[in-house]
C-alpha cells in the first residue's frame, strides 16, 4: 500500500471495501479513487470505444475514465465516478465496459480493428446493405452500447424535493466561494453555499500554500465554525448545482447518504430548486491534459490530480512520477511531490524558455511523444535538446492548462469568450441574470486573486439588491504566476487521445476536417467529441484547438459548442424525487375507495383516479368470471358502480342556457327544468370530442356531465369560452367533480332498490321518466340529485350525495338491495354493458372521429352555431362515409382485437384498401361471443356482410360479420320501463 505521510484522511479509521471482488482497505475521508491508487491499483476501467485499459486521470467530478459499478442487488448503481465516491465500510465496487475480466477484455480486439472505426464510422457502415440494419447492425450495437448494467430490479430507496429561497446562493466551497459566503453571511443577507465536495475549501484542500502563515485547512475550519453560528446561512455540502433555468431559479442535488452503506430512515438524495437572486458561480477550473502518443495508459493523469492524490490522501500513484507541462503549475505538483519524497524522475517543460529548478531534473523545450506499459505506464519516451529518450517511471502528470468551468453560465446559451492570457474560454456576459463568475471560474488561478475575486463578486450582488455589505479581512496568501504556453497536442503518427471516455483522437479530428465536419457542432456529432458523461471537461478545448489549427484560425474563430444542464450526470431517481410505485403520480380515490378495497376490489388507474376494475368473489380464478357475473346481475337484478369520477359542471346565471346552447352541437336552450338531455361538444375543427349530460335543476341552473378522461379539458374550455369568446354573457360556472358522490344503480329492480332510500319521492315511469332528474333527500333527510340516465341500455338511475357521504350511500344501497340481488361492478362490466348497448365512449371519441361516423350526425343543429359545428360540415368531413357497426365473430370462438384493421373478405390488406378499425371489443356473455364496435366504409348499408379484421402486430386475422352496434336491446325498451 501506498501511503504517504500527512493528507487529510482519518487513520485511525481503517475502511474495507471491495472491487472486482478484491478485498481492500482504506481511510475515512478516501474516497474511491485515492484508496484504489493507495491499494497499487491502477487499471480501473475500459474505454467505450476500443476498449483501452484505462486508469484514474482525475481528481473530480470531470473524470471521464474511473466509472465503475457501486453496490449490489437492487442498489446496483452503474457508471459511477470513482473520483466522488465517499469510502464506506463494507463498499463493493466493480469496474465495467468489459469481458470477462478487467485485465483481460475480449472486445479489446475493437482496438486492432480501429482502422475501421475511425470517426464518423457509424454514419458509412450501417448503410449497406440495407437489410443488415434490423437484422445484424442493430441488434450488435444495442449488445455492445451502454455502459454498466442496472438492477432491472425496483429502487428500494426513498428521494426527495424541496424547495429553498437566498438572496445569494454561492456555487462552489473553494476559496472564492468561502470569501463570497463570509462577505454575504456578515452583511446578514440570506446565503446559501453549495458544493460537490463532502467537505469545504476546494483546491485549498489539495496544496501546501499557506493563509496567514498556518495551513489553509485552519482557515477553512474556521470558517466552517463561523458559518455554523449564523443563523442566515446554510452550508450544503455534497450538493452539486446542476442548472440554471429561467427567473433565477437553479437546480442541486444534494446526496445525503451516498457515503453511507445504506440510508437507513434518511432519503438517499434530494432534489433542491433553488431561488436566488443573485448567485455567485465559483466552480473553480478543470485542468486539461495535452495530448500525445498513447497518453491514456494507466498512470497517466492529469497533474493537479495527482498532487491532491499526495497532499489530500497522501496516496501516490507510483514510486516514480514524471511531469509533463506547458505551464508553472506544473512545478507546483513536482516541488510537493519533491517534498513528500517522491521520486521526480523528470519534469518535461514544453516551454523553451522554462527555467530549471532545484530538485529534480528539468527538460526544457522537451515533449513527451510516446509510453509503454500494456496495463500501466513504465516509461516514457520523451524528445527535447535534439534527442530522444526513454524515463523510466510508474505514474505521469499532465499539465495543458486549466479551464475555467464555465457550464453553468452556458445554461441560457450564454457563449463563452476565449481569453489569450489564461489559454482558455471564460464566461461571458450574455450568460444567465444574476449570476456572478468568481475566482478560477472568472480566470484567476492564485490563491490572492481568487479570494479578492470571490470577495468582490459577493459584494457587487449585494449591493444590486440594496443590502449593506464590506468586505472581510482576508487571509494573506501567495500572488503564485501562473503563464502557460498555447501547446495543446504533440504531432505524430500515432493516436493521441483527446476524449478519453469516447475514444477520440487527434487523427478523427483531422478526419472530420477532412471530411468537412469542421464547424464546432459538426465536429461535436460526427466525433462524439465531448459527448460523453464529463460533457467534454478536459477534452473540448483541445479539441477545438487542434480544429483550428487546421483550418488556420484562430481558436474564438473556431468557436466553442456551449453546454446544457445537467452539469454531471443527475440519477432519474432523484429527478422523480421520490415519485415512483404508487407515489408516481397523484392518486384521486373515489369516495367508495375504501369501502370497495373491503371487498376486495382490484383497482385500475383511469387518469388520475383509481377506480374498481371488478370485484372477485371466492371460487372464481379468471378475472372475466368476475366481470360476467357483474354484467349478467345489472341485466338481470340490479348493480351499484361508483361514477364519481365523470365530470360535473354546475352552470348558473340569466344566460347558463345560451352558453351551453353554444358549447354543444345540440340544442340546451330549449331544455326544460327537471329533464336531462345527451348532449355531444365538437372541437373547433368540427371532431367529436366528448360527450355526457346536461340537466336542468332550475331556471338558471344546470349540471354539466363530462367523460372521465375530458373532465378537465372540458371544464377548461368552457372557462376558456366564459372569459374570452363571451365575457358578455351573465354565467358562472364551478367545476364539482369532487363535490358530489355519484352512483349508478342500474338493472330491472333498479327502481325497487331506489324506493327504499329515497325519502316520499314518486319513481314511477308517469312521474320520473327515462331523461328525468330531481333534487331531493334520501336516507332519512341527506340532500341528494337524482339523474334517470342509462349508460348500460337498462332501467338505470344516478344517485348524487355530497362526496363525504358516499361511502356510507354505497353500504346503505347494498344493505337495502340484498333480498333483489344488488351487485356492485366495476369499469370491466361497466365497458362491456355499454359496447353491449352500442354506446360510444373514449375508444370511438378519440379525436379522429366525426358526429356522423359515431351516429349522431343529427344532434349538430342547423338552426344555431355552436363552437366546431361550422367546420364540422366541411366537405372532407361530412363526406366521410365510415359509420359505426356492430362486429361479431363468424366463428362464435373467433377473436374481436381492438385495433384491428377492416378489409373487404376478398381485398389485399394495404394502406389503400383500409376500409376501417376496431375501436372496441369484448367478451359478451350475454351475446355468447366477443364482439366489437368499429367503423367502417358505409357501415351503415352493409350489415350482415362478412369483413376481415387483420392484426398485423400479432399476426392475427379473423373473419367478422357486420351487424347493429345495438347487441342489446335496440330498440330501447328497457331503460323506458
Amino acid at each position: 500500500m501506498t501511503r504517504l505521510a500527512g493528507g487529510l484522511i482519518d487513520r485511525s479509521q481503517s475502511l474495507n471495501f471491495t472491487f472486482d471482488g478484491k478485498r481492500y482497505s482504506g481511510h475515512a475521508g478516501d474516497t474511491l479513487a485515492s484508496a484504489l491508487l493507495a491499494n497499487n491499483v491502477r487499471l480501473v476501467g475500459r474505454s467505450f470505444k476500443y476498449h483501452r485499459p484505462r486508469g484514474v486521470l482525475s481528481a473530480g467530478s470531470e473524470e471521464p475514465n474511473a466509472l465503475v459499478e457501486l453496490r449490489t442487488g437492487a442498489r446496483q448503481e452503474p457508471n459511477t465516478r470513482a473520483t466522488t465516491v465517499e469510502l464506506f465500510v463494507g463498499l463493493e465496487a466493480r469496474s465495467q465496459n468489459r469481458w470477462p475480466s478487467l485485465g483481460f477484455d475480449a472486445l479489446a480486439i475493437n482496438d486492432l480493428l480501429s482502422p475501421f472505426f475511425t470517426a464518423g464510422f457509424y454514419y458509412k457502415t450501417f448503410m449497406w446493405p440495407k437489410g443488415f440494419w434490423e437484422k445484424v447492425y442493430e441488434p450488435a450495437i444495442r449488445k455492445a452500447a451502454g455502459l454498466g448494467r442496472l438492477s432491472m430490479q425496483a429502487d428500494p430507496d426513498s428521494y426527495d424535493k424541496g424547495f429553498l429561497h437566498c438572496d445569494l446562493l454561492v456555487i462552489g466551497g473553494g476559496a472564492a466561494g468561502l470569501a463570497a459566503a463570509l462577505t454575504a453571511a456578515r452583511s446578514g443577507a440570506r446565503v446559501i453555499l453549495a458544493d460537490e465536495d463532502f467537505r469545504l475549501g476546494g483546491r485549498l484542500l489539495c496544496e501546501t500554500e499557506t493563509l496567514d502563515g498556518a495551513p489553509a485547512t485552519e482557515w477553512v475550519s474556521a470558517l466552517e465554525r463561523e458559518f455554523d453560528s449564523l443563523p442566515n446561512i446554510r452550508v450544503m455540502p455534497r450538493t452539486t448545482v446542476f442548472g440554471v433555468y429561467d427567473h433565477g431559479i437553479y437546480g442541486a442535488v444534494e446526496r445525503v447518504s451516498d457515503h453511507l452503506p445504506e440510508p437507513g430512515d434518511r432519503v438517499r438524495q434530494t432534489l433542491w430548486r433553488i431561488t436566488a437572486k443573485r448567485a455567485v458561480l465559483a466552480a473553480g477550473a478543470t485542468e486539461r491534459p495535452i495530448a500525445f502518443a498513447d497518453n491514456d495508459r494507466p498512470g497517466i493523469m492529469l497533474a493537479g490530480a495527482m498532487r491532491a492524490y499526495v497532499n489530500r490522501w497522501a496516496a501516490c500513484p507510483a514510486d516514480a512520477v514524471a511531469i509533463f507541462t506547458n505551464n508553472d503549475d506544473g512545478h507546483r505538483t513536482a516541488r510537493d511531490l519533491a517534498a513528500k519524497g517522491v521520486h521526480v524522475a523528470a519534469v518535461i517543460d514544453a516551454r523553451p524558455e522554462a527555467t530549471a529548478l532545484a530538485g529534480y531534473r528539468v527538460i526544457t523545450g522537451g515533449m513527451v511523444t510516446g509510453s509503454r506499459g500494456r496495463l500501466g505506464l513504465k516509461s516514457i519516451e520523451v524528445h527535447g535538446n535534439g534527442r530522444s529518450e526513454w524515463i523510466d517511471c510508474g505514474a505521469l502528470g499532465v499539465s495543458g492548462g486549466w479551464n475555467p468551468n464555465v457550464h453553468l453560465a452556458s445554461h441560457h446559451r450564454g457563449r463563452p469568450i476565449w481569453n489569450d492570457a489564461v489559454q482558455a474560454f471564460l464566461p461571458g456576459d450574455d450568460g444567465p441574470s444574476g449570476l456572478i463568475p468568481a475566482g478560477a471560474a472568472a480566470g484567476h488561478f492564485s490563491t490572492a486573486k481568487t479570494l479578492r475575486s470571490g470577495a468582490a463578486a459577493a459584494l457587487r450582488a449585494l449591493n444590486e439588491l440594496g443590502i449593506a455589505a464590506a468586505l472581510p479581512s482576508l487571509p494573506r496568501s501567495e500572488e503564485s504566476r501562473y503563464g502557460v504556453a498555447p501547446i495543446f497536442y504533440v504531432p505524430g503518427r500515432k493516436r493521441a487521445w483527446v476524449d478519453f471516455q469516447n475514444d477520440v483522437t487527434v487523427k478523427d479530428i483531422k478526419l472530420a476536417h477532412a471530411e468537412n465536419m469542421r464547424a464546432v457542432e459538426q465536429l461535436k456529432r460526427y466525433t462524439t467529441l465531448g459527448m460523453a458523461t464529463d460533457q467534454g471537461k478536459t477534452a473540448t478545448v483541445t479539441g477545438l484547438a487542434v480544429m483550428a489549427e487546421l483550418t488556420e484560425r484562430s481558436i474564438p474563430e473556431t468557436g466553442t459548442t456551449i453546454f446544457r444542464p445537467p452539469y454531471t450526470p443527475v440519477a432519474l431517481s432523484v429527478l422523480g424525487a421520490g415519485d415512483m410505485g404508487p407515489h408516481f403520480r397523484p392518486r384521486r380515490l373515489t369516495p367508495t375507495h375504501h369501502w370497495a378495497a373491503a371487498q376486495g376490489a382490484v383497482f385500475i388507474e383511469v387518469g388520475q383516479w383509481m377506480r374498481a376494475q371488478y370485484f372477485p368473489r371466492p371460487g372464481e380464478t379468471h378475472w372475466r368470471q368476475s366481470v360476467d357475473r357483474e354484467a349478467r346481475a345489472v341485466r338481470s337484478a340490479v348493480g351499484l358502480c361508483d361514477v364519481t369520477t365523470l365530470g360535473k359542471v354546475d352552470v348558473q346565471g340569466a344566460d347558463a342556457g345560451e352558453f351551453l346552447n353554444r358549447l354543444y352541437s345540440n340544442v340546451m336552450a330549449t331544455l326544460k327544468v327537471g329533464r336531462v338531455r345527451y348532449g355531444l361538444m365538437l372541437r373547433e375543427d368540427g371532431f367529436a370530442y366528448d360527450d355526457g349530460t346536461c340537466a336542468r335543476l332550475a331556471d338558471e341552473h344546470y349540471v354539466v356531465t363530462t367523460t372521465t378522461a375530458n373532465a378537465g379539458l372540458v371544464y377548461r374550455n368552457m372557462e376558456f369560452a366564459r372569459q374570452c369568446l363571451w365575457p358578455d354573457l351573465d354565467v358562472q360556472i364551478i367545476s364539482t367533480t369532487d363535490a358530489w358522490a355519484q352512483i349508478a344503480v342500474a338493472g330491472a329492480k333498479s327502481r325497487a332498490l331506489l324506493a327504499r332510500i329515497v325519502d316520499g319521492f314518486d319513481l314511477s315511469n308517469e312521474a320520473f321518466p327515462f331523461m328525468a332528474c330531481a333534487e331531493l333527500t334520501v336516507c332519512g333527510g341527506l340532500r341528494a340529485r337524482l339523474f334517470r340516465i342509462s349508460f348500460s341500455g337498462e332501467l338505470a338511475y344516478e344517485v348524487a350525495v355530497p362526496a363525504r357521504y358516499g361511502h356510507t350511500l354505497m353500504e346503505r344501497l347494498m344493505e337495502a338491495g340484498a333480498g333483489l340481488g344488488a351487485t356492485p361492478y366495476g369499469t370491466e362490466a361497466l365497458g362491456m354493458l355499454r359496447i353491449e348497448k352500442g354506446h360510444a365512449a373514449g375508444p370511438e371519441l378519440n379525436g379522429q372521429t366525426t358526429a356522423a361516423m359515431v351516429g349522431l350526425g343529427s344532434m349538430v343543429s342547423q338552426k344555431k352555431d355552436s363552437v366546431g359545428a361550422v367546420m364540422s360540415r366541411r366537405e372532407g368531413l361530412a363526406g366521410d362515409r365510415r359509420r359505426l357497426v356492430g362486429l361479431r365473430p363468424v366463428d362464435p370462438a373467433g377473436k374481436v382485437v381492438s385495433g384491428s384493421h377492416l378489409f373487404a373478405e376478398d381485398a389485399p390488406q394495404r394502406l389503400d384498401t383500409d376500409q376501417g378499425w376496431i375501436a372496441s371489443a369484448c367478451y359478451s356473455p350475454h351475446v355468447g361471443s366477443m364482439i366489437g364496435l368499429g367503423f367502417l366504409e358505409n357501415g351503415d348499408e352493409r350489415l350482415g356482410e362478412v369483413i376481415v379484421a387483420a392484426n398485423p402486430v400479432e399476426g392475427e386475422s379473423a373473419r367478422l360479420r357486420v351487424v347493429s352496434a345495438h347487441f342489446i336491446d335496440p330498440e330501447g325498451a328497457r331503460l323506458r320501463e
